[in-house]
């Protein structure tokens, strides 16, 4: 009797996580074959396209007329990359100083940093603009340089992830490598942060998708300037009312493409955080 009950739970759970799969990757299917979808236009009578092309992918690339997608794609990239490199660095900065010093008004700091990111970002942006706009930061070349600010400025206040996991490393690592002569910076870069890969990996992975999925700041810093515009402004123009019956298809393309740079971060990152993990385990 115990034994049928484990079974038919253990299949109710089962069938419960696949419809949960099916419904989560549905959407997704749909996105990538209509991404190949020859028949233009948002609304289709079947659900499955009927015929294949790959003149959507290749029209994102030549047809420069209305957006000029490959300098979008370039555009974020850079910007990402930028900010990966930045907000990691401020993050692990950041964390490690609150985990491992003790300092005057560290409570404090810590609290008041809490506060700040329980409100969402876009509230300061209209001030965050105009601080940008009177250093020069929103016309031409710096553009880029302003968005990665926007970017990771305030990456370093998200730190408290990093600080949890850093707390659980003993800090009696810290006191040995102090006795065998190692600085406080030798024992950051050479003990505590080849520990903390996993969260290492993880923050990179945030920190880079930060760009691609953001529409509100990059579209009020880039203004009208589309020779600055990140692929979330172009995918967003692709469904403007003039634009959505001839780009709707390529539309699904470009998110597809999109989701290529994140997925090979992704599993190229992964091992890192596996190695690490088994590490952890052996120690």
């Amino acid at each position: 009797m115990a034994k049928t009950k484990k079974k038919a739970a253990n299949a109710l759970a089962h069938t419960f996580l696949a419809v949960i799969c099916i419904v989560w990757l549905l959407p997704l299917a749909w996105v990538v074959l209509h991404s190949f979808r020859q028949e233009p236009g948002p609304y289709t009578e079947t659900f499955l396209p009927q015929n294949y092309t790959l003149d959507n992918y290749k029209v994102l690339f030549t047809d420069k007329s209305i957006m000029d997608f490959p300098r979008m794609f370039f555009n974020t990239f850079v910007v990402a990359c930028f900010t990966c490199a930045v907000s990691t660095f401020f993050v692990l900065s950041v964390a490690y100083c609150t985990s491992r010093l003790r300092f005057k008004f560290r409570k404090p700091f810590m609290n008041l940093a809490m506060v700040v990111t329980l409100f969402p970002g876009f509230m300061s942006m209209v001030a965050v603009y105009f601080i940008l706009k009177a250093l020069g930061l929103t016309e031409g070349a710096m553009i880029p340089v302003a968005l990665v600010i926007c970017f990771s400025a305030g990456a370093g206040a998200g730190f408290y992830m990093m600080k949890g996991y850093m707390d659980t490393i003993p800090k009696a690592l810290d006191e040995a490598a102090y006795l065998d002569g190692a600085t406080r910076w030798q024992t950051y870069t050479r003990i505590t942060l080849p520990l903390c890969k996993p969260m290492i990996v993880y923050q990179i992975i945030t920190s880079f998708m930060v760009p691609w999925v953001d529409f509100v700041v990059a579209r009020l810093i880039t203004g009208a300037n589309s020779k600055y515009f990140t692929v979330s402004i172009g995918l967003w123009n692709m469904l403007e009312k003039e634009y959505a019956f001839r780009w709707f298809t390529r539309f699904c393309a470009g998110a597809v493409l999109v989701s290529i740079p994140i997925a090979i971060l992704f599993m190229y990152t992964q091992r890192f955080y596996q190695e690490a993990m088994s590490g952890s385990v052996k120690g």
